[in-house]
């Protein structure tokens, strides 16, 4: 078998010990062939693609990024690969491809299918909202992140009196703040599934500082918003590929506080630092395991699928399911954080 892998979207900890897992099991193991395609599905439609070898994945288990490079597929680039879909499975003499990759690339992946290439998906994302699947790999790394840079802002903002705003990603749904944020033990979590009145921030301050903590540190996710009439806050434009670009949540909710508080406040946006770097121990276990899982699909003739993890189990699941709607962060696990800010 000939197996073609690629990543696309975003980077995330984790991709390269999935594509290390995918070489191993299926060279080793079976004795295929691996090919990967350079900068997401733009390799694909371009043909830049490299083979990949024991040699070619040695010592990559541990390192951040994408040893292939990714990129975002426009719409009409999309269409294209659709409508060639069969056509490139013969031209590369692939026998199935395992695209890596979050919602939108897991949704190319579909219509791929669709269109009459085997598929076989790998979920990831820091963001942890893909359905079908318990946890992504590369949230656990992202969730690290952000909860020690918590740790470190509180000393900072004890020291000065200060509040800090701590922005993290998460567009429309907020599990980094959420996890993070109970970790680090913020004293204010905001996320995008519930809007937020930034009265109720300032009135949280005003007590800590009346009981002699004359601090706080409060956690927001990029796409969290206040309630409509309770701040000046405008959407953003929609970029090239569907997705709108904030304005800096972060930012906009520091100046705020300060206005009304009378308190200093600053914005910290994490941003790109929580896709970087090396994976946890938990997400280098995740990303072999989906990898290894993959390629075992693969040969079952398992197409039109992705894995997921279920509790402790990884199985195989539908790609439709996957990218129907997103995992959002319940009312239930909201309550759980606001019972212990």
């Amino acid at each position: 078998m000939r197996i073609g892998v690629l990543t696309a979207g975003g980077d995330c900890p984790g991709l390269n010990a999935v594509i290390r897992s995918v070489v191993h099991r299926a060279v080793t193991n079976f004795g295929d062939e691996v090919v990967g395609f350079e900068d997401g599905y733009a390799g694909l439609l371009e043909g830049h693609y490299r083979t990949l070898d024991l040699d070619a994945v040695s010592g990559i288990l541990a390192r951040g990024g994408t040893i292939l490079g990714s990129s975002r597929l426009q719409r009409d680039r999309l269409r294209e690969a659709c409508d060639n879909a069969q056509d490139m499975a013969r031209e590369f003499g692939i026998d199935v491809l395992i695209p890596i990759g979050g919602e939108g690339t897991l949704t190319a992946a579909r219509m791929l299918s669709d269109a009459g290439l085997p598929v076989v998906g790998v979920p990831k994302t820091i963001d942890n909202d893909i359905s079908s699947t318990d946890r992504t790999f590369g949230f656990d790394t992202a969730v690290g992140v952000a909860t020690e840079a918590m740790d470190r802002l509180k000393t900072t903002a004890e020291s000065h009196q200060r509040v800090m705003v701590v922005e993290v990603m998460g567009r429309h749904a907020g599990w980094i703040a959420l996890e993070s944020g109970m970790a680090a033990g913020a004293h204010g979590i905001c996320l995008p599934e519930r809007a937020f009145d930034p009265a109720d921030l300032v009135k949280m301050v005003e007590e800590r500082f009346a009981r002699g903590k004359k601090f706080a540190v409060i956690c927001v996710a990029e796409g969290a918003h206040p309630a409509q009439g309770t701040m000046d806050y405008g959407h953003g434009e929609i970029d090239q590929f569907g997705h709108e670009r904030f304005q800096g949540i972060g930012a906009a909710l520091a100046y705020e506080l300060e206005r009304r508080l009378g308190k200093e406040a600053k914005p910290v946006i994490l941003g790109h630092i929580q896709r970087g770097g090396t994976p946890t121990a938990y997400d280098r276990v995740l990303a072999t395991r989906f990898g290894w899982h993959a390629v075992e699909a693969a040969h079952r003739g398992e197409f039109g699928k992705m894995t997921a993890l279920r509790g402790t189990d990884v199985m195989m699941v539908p790609l439709h399911e996957a990218v129907t709607e997103l995992k959002t962060v319940p009312k239930d696990r909201m309550d759980e954080a606001e019972s212990v800010f």
